[in-house]
């Protein structure tokens, strides 16, 4: 059974997945036991700080391995290094200029209840958080729509 996932980071860490193709990403060093329970076939939806917009969904093709190797580079924290890696496939990309900003989510997300709507963005602290099927299948839904406006 599929798990839902939405992972936090800079717009250097999405840029690096990104430049790669989206067949791999990191999560934190801190986010060990998390990283660890993502299997082949879950999906992760990526929010991208500074932005406050989520950018794209991938599907997790392997299971997370530890590597001590430099892929990602952050620029709040450069001694991170991602040590928790996942090969993924894309699903759904679109242009930057077609990215959904996340505030507008906060009232028909399920997960993200528990904050005020006046501190919306507390629920993207962390790097990694797992989600209600159905919140990630609306988040889907519309940036399936928001990609197939940016190929007419």
């Amino acid at each position: 059974m599929a798990r839902y996932w939405v992972v936090v980071g800079g717009p250097e860490i999405f840029a690096k997945t990104r430049e790669m193709g989206f067949t791999r990403h990191g999560f934190k060093s801190t986010r060990r036991n998390m990283a660890n329970s993502i299997q082949p076939g879950d999906m992760l939806a990526f929010y991208v700080t500074g932005k406050k917009q989520f950018a794209a969904i991938a599907r997790v093709t392997s299971p997370v391995v530890e590597e001590r190797t430099r892929i990602w580079q952050s620029d709040k924290n450069p001694d991170e290094m991602y040590p928790y890696r996942a090969g993924i496939e894309p699903v759904v990309t679109p242009d930057e200029a077609h990215w959904l900003d996340a505030e507008p989510y906060h009232e028909r997300f399920q997960w993200t209840q528990r904050w005020p709507r006046a501190n919306w963005t507390l629920a993207y602290q962390g790097n990694l958080h797992e989600v209600p099927q159905a919140d990630f299948e609306l988040l889907e839904r519309d940036m399936r729509a928001a990609a197939a406006t940016t190929s007419r």
